[in-house]
């Protein structure tokens, strides 16, 4: 999913897939680092002081990144870690929860069912519920998965995961066996680990409560919860279209304001949580505060009173309320860092000013990137003609400094991205490719795969097209004679490392003639303008930065089919390549490891690649516990958290 500043072999006959303990296997032999510090023995950590019962902890949201949307049934515009691991998590768990300590990996203890059962050839999954509550007395049944995978089935397009052929697309047949167990039946043969890592990873079981289709129906009435699998597409979207605007979002008028924030603490609907938290309080700005839901039924339970998250517009604001005391859990800015690391997972001293505090960087398991639109009317009709041809994608990649980027801006805290697999944590799935850079910084490489492609390039100008056509020395498919390499980039607002990063790759691009216009828009403005489109006066979006790419979530093996297959829910810019597709499906279908698709991407820049920058500089005051390891997927789990006397 947006983010803010999984191989096996497959098995005949019946097979209980013990993931998390295979995959944290192979983690822990390909590395010995970890998306974050070693926990230190005072905050975070658990050690020292006697542990105090209550309390309230507040925790700092992302500059511009406050939560915005409460329904985990969500488009692509609020597809976000802030509304789903930061927020919507710690009242809605999902059927299977990822991240086990500083590793990216199935977490059977806090995981709604059993680890799934494979037969069959693998086309065959059994999936059997643990004994959950939901807050109003009622329990997690196998039904309220299937009310999940009706919504998904009559509205698959609306769900940000998307992406064709796949979930639901995939499922030949699902019943309902007993209130625990549920069993899909799947029309090809899968890779066991992707279907249980991007595909039941995908599912929030969503109470009959929910199966309403106006304000205080009768829970169940609108028809959707107990329907057999795919039976009941009219009335399922009725119940969806229903909870979409309780929750703000209109899915016949998608781009309007969400006027339903106020009502999200308020709304009986989302009071009936199985997660260790219930919404006190919340307003637009993004004020949340949470209090424990006593009939949590996992471990472990809040030991915390009350857990609040505080919104802030930019950094240096909430520096300022970090040193004031006012946040027990906040971020170190970049530019406030005051003594550079030579090693990204190791921080050097901290700043002077927070001594009461721990440094903990935080890496989550993501790559970075922003992306091109290859459908924009943008560029008097010509920015995605342009943006379709390879040379110019990479021309405009080759001059992205990334090492010197990392190295004067990020202060040595951050990891190149340079395809569509994480490098950190440290991980058997990237290949050699990702870990080298397949275009250097080159100002004569850039300049000259324009100039042979027949444009005239103008340092510090715009370069424009002098040879129309098809030719290897012509521009391209549809792009006109006097086509200008002038775009729009709008990025997200608020980070001030952001901003130099942003102006210093204005500057870079300028040297060829990539004339860049930079404007700013909140993180969920951004998100919501990056969203696929097709050609039309309103599809002209050139470039969007929401500033720190796609941590991998819900897709937590890093295939990539939700964010780079053609007509995917999270392909931003509608790239779409057979190949690339092709290769896709043998990841996912078969046993075939990562290394040719991701080859394959790193050379073809369906995006622009970006420095990975530090996740967050997490500090911690020293009296917070619970806290470390920090989670690669950036949920947050006050549940674990206590004060220290």
């Amino acid at each position: 999913m947006k983010e803010s500043e999984g191989n096996m072999r497959r098995l005949g006959g019946l097979v209980t897939v013990a993931l998390s303990v295979i995959v944290a296997a192979l983690l822990l032999a390909a590395c010995s680092s970890s998306s974050s510090t070693t926990s230190p023995t005072s905050a975070g950590g658990g050690g020292g002081g006697t542990k105090i019962a209550g309390g309230s902890a507040t925790w700092a949201e992302a500059p511009n990144t406050q939560p915005n949307y409460i329904f985990p049934f969500m488009s692509l515009a609020y597809f976000s870690v802030a509304n789903i691991n930061q927020f919507q998590f710690l009242m809605y768990r999902p059927l299977y929860w990822f991240g086990n300590g500083a590793q990216p990996t199935l977490n059977p203890s806090l995981s709604l069912a059993e680890s799934p059962v494979y037969s069959n050839n693998n086309t065959t999954v059994v999936v059997k519920m643990k004994p959950y509550k939901w807050s109003n007395g009622e329990t997690v049944t196998a039904q309220d998965v299937m009310f999940w995978m009706n919504m998904m089935h009559s509205n698959k397009t609306d769900w940000a995961a998307y992406a064709p052929g796949y979930i639901p697309d995939n499922i030949k047949s699902l019943t309902v066996d007993s209130s625990t167990q549920l069993t899909f039946t799947l029309k090809a043969s899968v890779n066991p680990y992707w279907f249980t890592y991007n595909q039941l990873s995908q599912i929030t079981p969503v109470p009959a409560a929910w199966d309403i289709t106006s304000t205080g129906g009768t829970a169940g009435s609108g028809g959707c919860s107990a329907a057999a699998y795919g039976t009941a597409d009219a009335k399922c979207t009725a119940v969806y279209t229903f909870l979409s605007k309780q929750s703000g979002y209109d899915p016949a008028n998608p781009h309007a304001t969400n006027n339903s924030l106020a009502t999200y603490a308020t709304n009986p609907i989302w009071q009936v949580v199985d997660g260790p938290w219930k919404l006190s309080s919340f307003d637009a700005s993004g004020n949340a505060s949470f209090v424990p839901n006593t009939t949590y039924s996992g471990s472990p339970k809040p030991t915390l009173a009350k857990f609040t998250e505080l919104p802030f517009t930019t950094d240096d604001a909430e520096f300022n309320a970090l040193v004031g005391g006012h946040i027990n859990f906040g971020y170190l800015p970049l530019q406030d860092v005051t003594k550079a690391t030579t090693n990204p997972l190791v921080p050097a001293a901290n700043n002077p000013r927070l001594s009461d505090f721990t440094l903990a960087p935080l890496y989550t398991w993501s790559i970075n990137y922003f992306p091109e639109n290859f459908n924009s009317t943008g560029d008097e009709g010509n920015a995605g003609a342009i943006w379709k041809q390879l040379y110019i994608r990479q021309a405009f990649q080759t001059l992205v400094d990334q090492p010197l980027y990392i190295n004067k801006i990020d202060k040595g805290y951050g990891v190149p991205t340079y395809g569509p697999v994480p490098v950190t944590p440290a991980n058997p799935f990237s290949s050699a490719v990702e870990k080298n850079n397949p275009y250097p910084y080159s100002v004569s490489k850039a300049k000259s795969l324009l100039s042979s492609h027949g444009w005239k390039v103008v340092p510090s100008g715009t370069t424009t097209c002098t040879s129309p056509g098809t030719g290897a020395a012509q521009c391209g498919k549809g792009i006109p004679a006097g086509a200008k390499l002038a775009f729009n980039l709008q990025y997200a607002s608020g980070n001030a490392s952001i901003d130099q990063l942003m102006n210093t790759e204005k500057s870079s691009w300028a040297q060829v003639g990539f004339n860049i216009t930079l404007s700013q828009g909140s993180f969920d403005t951004v998100i919501g303008n990056a969203t696929a489109c097709t050609p039309s006066p309103s599809c002209s979006w050139e470039l969007e930065n929401w500033g720190a790419g796609w941590v991998y979530a819900p897709d937590y093996y890093p295939t990539g089919e939700e964010i780079f297959s053609t007509g995917a829910g999270s392909n931003s810019g509608s790239y779409s390549d057979p190949t690339n597709d092709s290769l896709t499906l043998k990841t996912t279908n078969t046993n075939a490891s990562l290394t040719q698709w991701e080859n394959y991407l790193a050379q073809q820049l369906p995006v622009v690649w970006q420095p990975n920058t530090v996740t967050a500089m997490s500090e911690i005051q020293n009296k917070l516990h619970g806290v470390l390891p920090q989670d690669p997927l950036w949920s947050i789990n006050p549940e674990n958290w206590y004060f220290v006397k």
